[in-house]
């Protein structure tokens, strides 16, 4: 079989590209291109850069200044760039060579952005937070249970440019998920956008579940047999779950956006917004009712409290009364006045000790048959 024809508008010469799609080169074989490089072995910040023709990955390495020319006027074809935390000075090259605007600039080299879509002449900015539950062999006041990052899209007509912020959300996943469904990929950078927020919004699903466990943890430890005083946990439970609730819940308005948007969105794009949107609205849903969760679960152990204390309060009232009864017997008996009656008595003394001991025990049975003891 010959050689695949060359599209038009690519001005290298690039040696069977297709043919690894169809199956005619075996991986290992020469020309096959590389294995795209794994995010924690970052050479700079640039993670990986390809460029991809109907869908297919072109073969060999890809420097992202060539590949913007090749892509420009190519029909079928538009460059990925990912990088993982670039600095302002990193990026410039970057910003410049593809003309962003200086305020996408300053989203994709801040750490902690807000989830957003805005749109910069022909390029549209998408941010999106990462989360990532932390494993912890027990809740305590000061652990941590959910990490957060970042990850900013430049999604324009030929390219698409993805910038990530913290250990969470690694991409390099998602786009060799995309690599082998080439239909998707061909739907152009929008695919890619689609398939990160995807893959993210399915994230925060499972660190909602794995909130749900500790919730219920909790719940054992404060209603069990033997109750267990952990505000602290709650509370601690409960700022993390804010902190989650903050980088999920604000996602909702960019992707209304990008379900109604009739214009930049491909149609087909667009329905799989609409599945994304639904699965996140779960996942609120969720965090609304773990919240609500807490707060009962907070409010119960403090009436729980409130019970206690009142319960140690009646105890002491009880017992203090049983030494009232003792003492006024004790000082009547002692103000050792001349005429006092039964002070010359030979029985005196046994019968004050024997009242004081049956006042006693019949305040007791009494404090206890009303729940006092």
């Amino acid at each position: 079989m010959g050689e695949q024809p060359q599209p038009a508008g690519i001005s290298w010469a690039w040696a069977r590209p297709l043919r690894k799609a169809a199956g005619l080169i075996r991986p290992g074989t020469p020309g096959t291109p590389p294995a795209p490089a794994p995010e924690d072995d970052l050479t700079g910040h640039i993670v990986d850069c390809a460029v991809y023709v109907d869908g297919h990955r072109r073969p060999g390495a890809c420097d992202y200044d060539a590949g913007l020319d090749a892509v420009r006027d190519a029909p079928g074809t538009f460059l990925w760039l990912g990088l993982h935390e670039p600095t302002e000075s990193d990026f410039a090259p970057i910003a410049k060579r593809f003309g962003l605007d200086e305020l996408a600039v300053e989203a994709a080299v801040t750490r902690r952005q807000r989830p957003k879509i805005e749109r910069f002449a022909d390029v549209t900015v998408f941010v999106l937070r990462t989360t990532r539950y932390v494993e912890h062999p027990a809740l305590t006041e000061t652990c941590e249970v959910v990490e957060t990052g970042s990850v900013v899209i430049f999604i324009g007509d030929r390219y698409v440019i993805t910038v990530r912020h913290g250990p969470a959300g690694q991409l390099a996943p998602v786009r060799a998920d995309l690599e082998q469904r080439p239909d998707r990929l061909a739907l152009g950078p929008w695919a890619v956008a689609h398939a990160v927020a995807d893959r993210l919004v399915d994230s925060y699903l499972d660190v909602a579940l794995a909130f749900e466990t500790d919730i219920d943890e909790l719940e054992d430890h404060v209603f069990g047999a033997q109750p267990q005083n952990r505000s602290a946990q709650i509370y601690q439970l409960k700022r993390e779950l804010m902190e989650f609730k903050r980088a999920v819940a604000p996602l909702q308005q960019p992707l209304g956006v990008l379900t109604e948007d009739k214009e930049g969105l491909p149609k087909e794009i667009r329905r799989y917004f609409r599945d994304v949107n639904d699965h996140l609205l779960r996942t609120v849903e969720r965090i609304v009712t773990y919240d609500d969760l807490l707060n009962s679960i907070l409010q119960a152990r403090l009436a729980q409290l409130s019970v206690d204390q009142n319960n140690d309060m009646r105890k002491i009232a009880a017992w203090a009364a049983m030494a009232a009864a003792q003492t006024a017997l004790a000082g009547i008996y002692g103000m050792n006045f001349v005429y006092m009656p039964e002070l010359q008595w030979k029985f005196g003394y046994p019968m004050v000790l024997g009242l004081m001991v049956t006042i006693a025990v019949l305040m007791y049975r009494a404090f206890r048959r009303s729940g006092w003891l």
